[in-house]
C-alpha cells in the first residue's frame, strides 16, 4: 500500500526564532535606567585629575542642579579638588551686547593656547523666560575653540537668581583648575549686575568698549569703569579705526578721574580687531605685566582671600534664604500673607515681619 505523500506550499509558515520576551516598556525603562547610571564621585575626581573634559562636564553639571543629592555630591567632588585648585589667573570680560565679546574670546583664547596654555571658557549666558535655558549657547558662537583640545567652553543659564549663578561659577572655577586649565576666561552677559558678582571672582577685569556707541558716559555713570583694569576698544579696524582711536584718548583721560587703584596698576587703554586678530598679543602681554606687578606687591595674594571672605557671606545668605523658602510652613503661609496684600489687609513690612518670626 502507497503511503500518502503530503505536499508543503512554498508559502506556508515556517517555526522561526522565538521573540525575546521582552515589551517596548521594558526596554525603554533599561534605555533610561542605563542613562540614569552616573560615575562615582571618586571617578569623576580622577578623572578631573586626569584632565579629562566629559568627567569635568558631568561634575559641572552636578554644580549647576538643583538636587540635594547631586549638591552633596557636587560638594565632595569640590572639597576633593580644591587641594589641585588656585593655579591659574582668571580673567573676567565684559561688554555690552554687540560689542563682539564672543568673537574676542575665540580669538584670544586661540591665541593663548598657540602659547601653550590650557584655556576655560565659562560664560554666565542670559536665560530664556520661558525655557529657564542658554540662549546665546556659547559653544555655537566659539566653533573653532570648542575644537582645540586645549580649550574648555561652558555656557551656564544665568536663571532668575544672579547670585546662586555667580556661586556656580565660582565652584566651577575651582573644578576647571583641579583639571589643569590655567587660564580661566569669565565671560558676563553685560546687561545687568553680572559685572559686579564677575569682578568679585576674577584677577583682572577686562572691560570692551566700541567707538561711537555713546557709551562713554553711561559706563562711568554705572561704575563699570572703575572696575576694570583694562578698557579695549574692539572692532578697530576698516572705516573705524580713526573712531576707535579717538576713544582711546576719550577713555584714557575718563581714567585719570578715578583715583589709584589699591593694587598699584594703573588701568589701560587699548584697541583690538578679534575679527582680523590684530592687537591680542598686545593685551596678554597687558595682563601678564598686571600680573607680576600684584603679585610682587602682594596684592594678587590678598585680593583672593578678600574675595574668599566675601564668598564665605554669599553663601551663607543664599543658604538661609534657600533654607527659608523651602520651608514648607513658610510656602503656606507666604502664599497666604500675599494674598492679604492683594486684598490690603496687610502690609508687606508687617507680613514679612511675620513670615521671619514663624522661622524663628
Amino acid at each position: 500500500m502507497n503511503k500518502k505523500t503530503t505536499h508543503t506550499s512554498a508559502l506556508s509558515e515556517k517555526d522561526g526564532i522565538p521573540s525575546p520576551e521582552i515589551t517596548s516598556a521594558d526596554a525603554i525603562a533599561k534605555i533610561q535606567q542605563k542613562r540614569k547610571k552616573q560615575p562615582t564621585v571618586s571617578a569623576l575626581v580622577k578623572g578631573i585629575l586626569a584632565n579629562d573634559k566629559t568627567a569635568l562636564s558631568r561634575a559641572i553639571t552636578l554644580v549647576e542642579s538643583t538636587n540635594s543629592k547631586h549638591t552633596e555630591k557636587a560638594n565632595t567632588i569640590i572639597n576633593q579638588c580644591l587641594p589641585h585648585a588656585n593655579k591659574s589667573v582668571r580673567i573676567g570680560i565684559t561688554g555690552v551686547p554687540g560689542v563682539g565679546k564672543s568673537t574676542f574670546i575665540e580669538t584670544f583664547g586661540s591665541f593663548l593656547t598657540t602659547k601653550g596654555k590650557k584655556v576655560a571658557v565659562l560664560a554666565v549666558d542670559p536665560s530664556s523666560s520661558l525655557t529657564k535655558g542658554s540662549i546665546l549657547g556659547d559653544k555655537t558662537r566659539m566653533e573653532a575653540l570648542v575644537k582645540d583640545e586645549n580649550a574648555f567652553i561652558r555656557p551656564s543659564p544665568s536663571g532668575e537668581s544672579l547670585g546662586g549663578v555667580a556661586r556656580k561659577t565660582r565652584e566651577s572655577i575651582i573644578l576647571c583648575e583641579a583639571a589643569g586649565f590655567d587660564t580661566i576666561l569669565i565671560e558676563t552677559v553685560g546687561v545687568g549686575q553680572s559685572e559686579t558678582a564677575v569682578h568679585s571672582m576674577v584677577d583682572f577685569f577686562l572691560l570692551l568698549k566700541l567707538a561711537g556707541a555713546g557709551d562713554q558716559l553711561q559706563g562711568i555713570k554705572r561704575g563699570i569703569i572703575e572696575m576694570a583694569d583694562a578698557i579695549v576698544i574692539n572692532k578697530a579696524d576698516g572705516d573705524n579705526l580713526k573712531a576707535a582711536k579717538i576713544a582711546r584718548t576719550e577713555f584714557k583721560r575718563a581714567l585719570h578721574l578715578y583715583p589709584t587703584k589699591e593694587s598699584g596698576w594703573q588701568p589701560e587703554v587699548t584697541t583690538c580687531s578679534a575679527i582680523n586678530n590684530e592687537g591680542i598679543p598686545e593685551i596678554w602681554e597687558m595682563i601678564s605685566n598686571y600680573m607680576e606687578i600684584t603679585s610682587d606687591n602682594g596684592h594678587f595674594q590678598k585680593k583672593r582671600k578678600e574675595q574668599n571672605k566675601f564668598w564665605l557671606l554669599q553663601t551663607i545668605d543664599e543658604r538661609l534664604k534657600a533654607d527659608f523658602y523651602q520651608d514648607k510652613k513658610i510656602k503656606k503661609e507666604l502664599e497666604a500673607q500675599l494674598q492679604l496684600i492683594e486684598k490690603d489687609k496687610t502690609t508687606p513690612f508687617a507680613a514679612a515681619q511675620y513670615l521671619l518670626a514663624l522661622k524663628s
